[in-house]
Order: structure tokens, then C-alpha cells, then sequence
């Protein structure tokens, strides 16, 4: 992140000014990508979303041989868990998390790549979800991308560090032409997490979930 910060800064080495401006700079990134979770709000929608899957679903149906999988490979010590899932609907992010809190794996931190409202996305953020920093350059090529994929790389870094699982979603819509869709560029932090070393291992669970009828 130093690096990346300091070839785009133009002035003087060692400038205090323009290292304050860096720092609010690397801060504003940090904020579009996730925020502090809220204890209090993520008690209530734990005590919400029973309620809500009842009137969303006659039944919810788990496989409890993967299960147990899942839960044996959260006990495998210094390596995290990143849960690669389809997507089917809207409401499959917090789905997925009810299920895996109410397992005792542990809250995740989900990727979201879609197009969301502002007052959406910071409510989102309070419960977990991480985005992608608007100004990071979605090139198709593996190339520097300056301070924003920096700054995710390094958070990306430190949730896996943490041994907080990971939710990505692989199916989103098409990118625009000359653009990478939002899974590539979640997948392209991961390899570099590995690396760089940043963790000696990562542990890949494909999640698959189908709906009788999507909500």
C-alpha cells in the first residue's frame, strides 16, 4: 500500500502534507470497501431472519455430510475457509450467513459485486459485506491497479489472516466490454494472498443452492 501510495504522490519525499493526504486518501478506499460491524444490528437480524425464511420458505434443507465436511475443515488450524457459491438470488448472501453463524463456522465476511443503493450498501457493510472500491480499475489484464486494488489486497490479506470465512459469489452479470466481472477480480486477491505468502493455505468449499421457486 506504501508503495502504491507514494508512486502517485508527486510531491517531496517525506512531505507531511502530502503524506496526511495519502492517509485520507487510503482511509476513504478502506471505508468504500467495508465497514465496522454493528454488534447490535447483527443480533437483531440474527433474531430477524428466522422470521424472515419462514415466510420466505416452506423448509430450508441442508446436506448433512457436507456439513459435517464444512465443519471439520473449520477446525483445521492457521487455514481459512472461502466459500465459492453460486448465485441465484438476492437473498443468497444472507442465507448463506444465517447458516453458517447458526453452525458455529463463524460470521462471514461476504463479497458483493452487485449494484446496490447507498443506504443498501452501508447496511450491507455493518453486517459483513466487503465491496469493491469504486475506483479500482477493472482491466482484463494482470497489471498494476493502483492504491484502491492495493488497499483491497491488503484487507483481503488480513480478513484471511483473521481466519474470518470468506463468502464469493461467481455468478454475476456480464462486465462491460474491456472490464473484469467482479468474481475475477475477488479470485485475482486470493491468488495474490497466496502469493505473497500472506497465508500458507486456503481451504475452497463450492457451495451450490437451488430454490424450488427464487424469492
Amino acid at each position: 500500500v506504501q508503495d502504491a501510495a507514494s508512486g502517485r504522490d508527486p510531491g517531496p519525499a517525506g512531505d507531511e502534507e502530502s503524506r496526511q493526504c495519502r492517509k485520507e486518501e487510503i482511509c476513504r478506499i478502506l471505508g468504500e470497501i467495508q465497514a465496522p460491524l454493528c454488534p447490535l444490528l447483527l443480533r437483531l437480524c440474527h433474531w430477524l431472519l428466522p422470521r424472515l425464511l419462514t415466510r420466505l420458505f416452506l423448509s430450508v434443507q441442508l446436506h448433512r455430510g457436507q456439513l459435517e465436511m464444512v465443519l471439520r475443515a473449520a477446525r483445521t488450524p492457521e487455514v481459512p475457509l472461502v466459500f465459492l457459491c453460486s448465485h441465484q438470488s438476492q437473498v443468497d448472501g444472507l442465507l448463506l450467513s444465517f447458516v453458517l453463524l447458526s453452525q458455529g463456522v463463524g460470521l462471514p465476511r461476504v463479497a458483493v459485486g452487485a449494484r446496490t443503493s447507498p443506504r443498501l450498501r452501508s447496511l450491507l457493510q455493518r453486517l459483513g459485506g466487503i465491496f469493491l472500491p469504486p475506483g479500482l480499475a477493472q482491466t482484463r489484464g494482470d497489471r498494476d491497479e493502483g492504491l484502491p486494488a492495493a488497499v483491497l489486497d491488503a484487507y483481503v490479506q488480513e480478513v484471511l489472516r483473521s481466519r474470518q470465512p470468506l463468502v464469493l459469489f461467481l455468478e454475476e452479470p456480464a462486465a462491460p466490454r474491456g472490464r473484469a466481472a467482479p468474481p475475477r477480480l475477488w479470485l485475482l486477491r486470493l491468488l495474490r494472498a497466496l502469493r505473497d505468502q500472506a497465508v500458507p493455505d486456503v481451504l475452497v468449499v463450492p457451495v451450490g443452492i437451488a430454490y424450488d421457486v427464487a424469492p
